[in-house]
């Protein structure tokens, strides 16, 4: 935000160098005006070498001053491309940083899912052979669903991880009991007694919380960078609002405690934002 002020500071300096002092209406050299001005990069073509009435000024002081309306509007201008530099500058830096970060943590997480049923499905191929590559889509059913709740989908964990264990154990009733042959309601009365029945003890439970609070955690941070670059994004594009009236007035309105520091030095001239002027 201070890179907004440097040129309205120097354009107040400018004409601070220009006022009269003890009420003497002599006008005096713009010398000192005239090397300060120059030492900006801006021409001195144009720029008054003893003071000149004022009243043309919009910003600054309307008595006797060595700034011009020309002067005032290449001020006014350099200002509004530092302020948009400064603010594309400092939103590059956060896009930068949330891009990073979310793809890192997208990218470790993923991965570490990957691992997870690459983990689960060597070792249950090794435990259960046949039997668990018969049933394999049940798990396979299991990682996709959560894969698709870390990405953003509509996902219900914990009636997902529900259905996943009704269909656990309903793969594993029919499995122990291959001599018989079960009907789509019997199977579906037996999953609706898996809390009571408990074939699996305290393990769906226990897993049920860890994966809970684990996939939600991970899900609200990773969508938290992604709002953070969105941010950032609208950050970078406040200097095109800037020629936007409405917007202008609400930026003044956010930096109008600046504007009032300055303005309680007598000596400052600068009482509006010449930013948007």
């Amino acid at each position: 935000m201070y890179a907004m002020w440097g040129l309205q500071v120097a354009l107040c300096t400018l004409s601070v160098l220009s006022l009269s002092s003890g009420g003497e209406s002599k006008a005096r050299s713009c010398s000192e005006v005239r090397q300060a001005y120059n030492a900006k990069g801006f021409s001195l073509v144009n720029v008054p070498h003893q003071e000149i009435s004022g009243e043309h000024l919009r910003v600054c002081h309307q008595g006797y001053t060595c700034c011009t309306s020309e002067m005032e509007d290449k001020l006014n201008q350099q200002s509004k491309l530092e302020f948009e530099n400064s603010v594309e500058e400092s939103s590059h830096n956060m896009r930068t940083t949330f891009v990073s970060r979310h793809k890192k943590f997208d990218e470790f997480f993923l991965e570490l899912l990957d691992n997870s049923e690459k983990s689960l499905n060597s070792m249950f191929t090794r435990t259960y052979g046949k039997l668990y590559m018969q049933n394999l889509e049940v798990f396979q059913d299991l990682f996709t669903e959560l894969k698709r709740y870390y990405t953003g989908g509509n996902v219900n964990l914990e009636e997902m991880l529900n259905d996943f264990w009704s269909r656990l154990l309903e793969r594993m009733f029919q499995l122990l009991n291959s001599q018989y042959h079960f009907t789509d309601d019997y199977l579906e009365c037996v999953s609706k007694y898996t809390d009571q029945l408990k074939p699996f003890g305290d393990v769906p439970r226990k897993l049920k919380a860890q994966v809970t609070r684990a996939f939600i955690a991970a899900r609200t941070f990773v969508q938290g960078l992604m709002v953070g670059r969105e941010v950032a994004n609208r950050v970078a594009k406040l200097p095109q609002l800037a020629g936007d009236k409405a917007s202008a007035t609400v930026l003044r309105r956010q930096m109008a405690a600046g504007s009032k520091r300055l303005a309680r030095h007598r000596e400052m001239c600068c009482t509006k934002d010449v930013l948007f002027n």
